[in-house]
């Protein structure tokens, strides 16, 4: 920064007591210069630059308090900074405001800004919306960096039966864990599709046998393959409710109840079965075991667990509710508009088949979403006139809200892929700091804790006792230094 102006502006000796809202201030940073003034510098009296104006009557130590280096026959003070920052963060001293310029990291441009000590109020809400989003990236690579560290880490302190239970936890719910934690996991996706298999080959008439009253049933052989992957499903639920660290939470999840009411319908068919028939009448108890039978059809949400593309769109759909909404209001006011319309239209015709408004909703759902079943339709010149225009809005009324909800699911599938690389490139980070500071502390260890009268520590082959110079705070307590994520723009 270069002090201009007045030709008797003061040196770091003098007591500052020249200073006045005319005094220019020339500020370098980065090699870039801007000029300031002092009025609109004491708008933020505690921003760096405003601090500035009174640093020089401190002495060297206040002024080296505040810049990178200082040069007092050019009476200039040099900032090591990025440029492109800097030059958003001075729109507050002109407009009060601040916006990030596309390009510059967000967790950077916080940085700077905390630098120079201005306000994340004065950032303007469009550029807090992306400040938010990246925190959040931030946060879940935290997460599930720290969630493969404690997957890594062995803590000696622990029971037996606690690392069993982990053990076992994380051989059935984390395929990449290991390469039998994969085999399970095929086994498991196999189990599935050859229930849903057997369900839907169990209804061929041509498999089914005749029992002893005369019903048809399923056959034998596949009531037996049904009978071993239920007992595969069971031990499977059982033993992760067993080694969940969270029973509650695994109970209560979405997908756990799934797999629940995936299970449940045989054990209850079973019991209806053989214990029903002394409670209720045989034909109420196979009306009960048929219906229960319907419900196995929810084992091939299963499938969600063991694929990242169903767990993709699930979230796409959440996030997509508003989308969706609009879909069903243009819908539901089309089918409305128009079953009237062919309802009153249709009505001069003696063999009209449209009977009442409520039977012509029908027609309009089935005839807007392009479906037409034939079942009902228009024998008016009128009414196949309204028809046409219905079935044109209902393409239109569709096509809207797909591009949006197109939008989320690309977005979110492509975040997936940056947060799992870069989780990645974190623990290979993590590992390479880890190696490098073992190498320069082998030497001097022996002697320190000889010196100190300490125990040598254990040191594991495993990313668990590694350190990170990350600066992500959910994995590190510790002073954190720039590093690639960091580094970003």
């Amino acid at each position: 920064i270069e002090m201009a102006g007045d030709s008797s502006f003061p040196d770091v000796e003098s007591d500052g007591s020249e200073k006045n809202e005319e005094t220019e201030i020339v500020v370098n940073v980065g090699g870039v210069r801007q000029v300031f003034y002092g009025d609109n510098l004491n708008q933020y009296p505690e921003t760096r630059l405003a601090e500035l104006m009174n640093c020089l009557s401190g002495g060297y130590d206040s002024i080296f308090s505040l810049c990178d280096d200082y040069d007092p026959g050019k009476r200039e003070f040099y900032f090591d900074r990025d440029p492109d920052a800097f030059k958003c963060i001075i729109d507050v001293y002109y407009f009060g405001e601040i916006h990030m310029k596309k390009g510059i990291c967000p967790i950077c441009f916080k940085n700077e800004m905390e630098f120079w000590k201005v306000d994340l109020k004065f950032l303007d809400d469009c550029c807090k919306t992306h400040l938010s989003e990246k925190r959040e990236e931030l946060e879940e690579i935290a997460r599930r960096v720290q969630l493969i560290l404690d997957d890594l880490g062995v803590d000696a302190s622990e029971s037996r039966g606690k690392r069993c239970q982990k053990y076992i936890w994380k051989f059935l719910e984390k395929p990449e864990s290991s390469y039998p934690a994969r085999v399970i996991a095929v086994l498991s996706f196999l189990f599935i599709l050859i229930s849903s298999i057997v369900m839907c080959v169990g209804t061929i008439p041509d498999l089914q046998i005749v029992d002893a009253e005369g019903n048809r049933v399923e056959h034998p052989t596949l009531d037996s393959i049904e009978t071993v992957c239920i007992v595969w499903f069971t031990m499977e639920y059982v033993l992760r409710l067993i080694s969940s660290p969270n029973k509650l939470h695994f109970v209560l999840s979405f997908m756990n109840i799934v797999d629940m009411l995936a299970i449940l319908p045989f054990y209850v068919s079973l019991t209806l079965t053989h214990l029903g028939a002394k409670l209720m009448e045989l034909s109420n108890v196979q009306q009960a075991v048929q219906a229960l039978r319907i419900m196995r059809i929810a084992r091939i949400f299963k499938l969600a667990r063991h694929s990242s593309g169903l767990q993709t769109l699930t979230y796409a759909l959440k996030r997509s509710f508003k989308e969706l909404g609009l879909l069903l209001m243009y819908l539901a006011v089309g089918i409305f508009v128009f079953s009237a319309l062919g309802y009153t239209m249709e009505q001069s015709h003696p063999e009209t088949l449209f009977k009442s408004i409520p039977q012509s909703f029908w027609w309009a759902i089935i005839t807007m979403t392009t479906v037409g079943y034939g079942d009902i339709y228009p024998k008016t010149t009128l009414g196949k006139l309204n028809a046409a225009i219905s079935f044109l809005c209902g393409v239109i009324a569709i096509a809207l809200p797909i591009h949006p909800i197109i939008n989320n699911f690309v977005r979110y599938y492509n975040k997936q892929r940056v947060l799992e690389t870069a989780a990645k490139h974190e623990l290979e980070l993590m590992e390479l700091n880890s190696a490098d500071g073992k190498a320069t502390n082998a030497k001097n260890e022996p002697e320190d804790l000889a010196r100190e009268g300490k125990e040598a520590p254990f040191y594991s082959s495993r990313l668990k006792v590694s350190h990170s110079d990350t600066f992500i705070h959910l994995l590190s307590e510790e002073k954190h230094y720039r590093n690639r994520l960091q580094s970003c723009k």
